[in-house]
């Protein structure tokens, strides 16, 4: 009975020690450097918001933060890394859905799986949106299709940011609404596909609304992937208004390593949330045809949960799959 007695005296002041750890840990974080990963090249949507969201968020977390590049595998290399970081809050990694997602069902082994990504954040959506470049002799996307017709299947080829996600998604998806058969061609994030549309190495990009305010003197964006017309777009018609059932998009937000204290994501979550209602950065995100979301950890998460089942069906439904 003695030794049950001091077995459980043991016990009590482990499980002490490590909530007044846990407590401590978050009472003194940040104290350092965050090193804010970036999952693909400098000049794409997780680069721009990141650039927008740094000075308040430095200001926020009372630290520095040092946005760096981990470009690889569509991201697959960057999120991979992640999970096997140390989970103290110190390293965190922007994410997109559908790549978090995708990635591990069409791959198979993507090095991490969905959930292991524990969420923070989820900042911003953009709508796909389907560009060719301004001297194009298509000027709508039905003269697009058309051209697309004619052509032997495959000449026609449509760049976009990484493969299993939301422009590959959305290629697929116009293949199957129009009929025709595009080739895919993925970069290893927008600000690499830009040069090739602009260069004439692809025919088309299968991009974000965002590009359509950057880029609009140099491309001619065809059709937005959204129920309707996006408010800051209100010229660039829906591809179901033009007869194609085309709804898709990316969903950006930041993520911490497996295992990192519930305490420290709230303090991360909490920063992210005031960053993202900073009147400036709002500002900036509008300007720039990004839906600002307001997501913090719970909400993410049933937001992921959801996709998965929703893109599973997708996926099944393109064939890209086994059903």
């Amino acid at each position: 009975m003695k030794k049950i007695a001091i077995g459980f005296i043991v016990l009590c002041a482990v499980v002490s020690l490590v909530l007044v750890t846990s407590a401590t840990a978050a009472d003194k974080f940040p104290s350092k450097r965050i090193t804010y990963k970036i999952c693909f090249n400098p000049g794409g949507e997780s680069d721009i918001t990141a650039r927008f969201q740094e000075a308040a968020l430095k200001k926020a977390l009372g630290v520095d933060v040092s946005i760096t590049y981990q470009v690889g595998g569509g991201g697959a290399l960057c999120w991979a890394e992640l999970t096997r970081t140390k989970p103290d809050g110190y390293t965190i990694a922007g994410h997109n859905l559908p790549h978090t997602v995708v990635q591990p069902m069409e791959m198979g082994s993507a090095g991490y799986k969905t959930l292991d990504l524990k969420q923070i954040y989820m900042f911003e959506s953009t709508p796909d949106v389907l560009f060719v470049r301004k001297d194009s002799p298509y000027k709508t996307l039905k003269d697009f299709v058309e051209a697309a017709k004619k052509q032997p299947a495959g000449v026609f080829t449509c760049g976009g940011s990484a493969s299993s996600s939301a422009n590959d998604l959305g290629t697929s998806m116009l293949n199957k609404a129009a009929g025709i058969k595009l080739t895919y061609i993925p970069f290893g994030g927008t600000g690499s596909a830009i040069p090739a549309l602009l260069g004439g190495h692809v025919t088309a990009l299968m991009s974000y609304s965002t590009m359509a305010v950057q880029q609009k003197e140099q491309f001619r964006a065809l059709a937005i992937a959204t129920e309707k017309r996006m408010e800051i777009l209100p010229d660039l018609p829906t591809f179901r208004e033009q007869g194609y059932d085309v709804v898709e998009g990316a969903y950006r937000g930041v993520a911490a390593p497996p295992g990192t204290p519930d305490e420290i994501v709230k303090i991360l979550a909490d920063a992210f949330d005031k960053v993202m209602k900073d009147p400036e950065v709002k500002k900036k995100m509008d300007q720039n045809a990004f839906k600002t979301e307001f997501m913090g950890p719970e909400a993410s998460l049933a937001l992921v949960k959801k996709k998965m089942v929703e893109y599973e069906q997708i996926m099944k439904e393109l064939g890209r799959i086994k059903k």
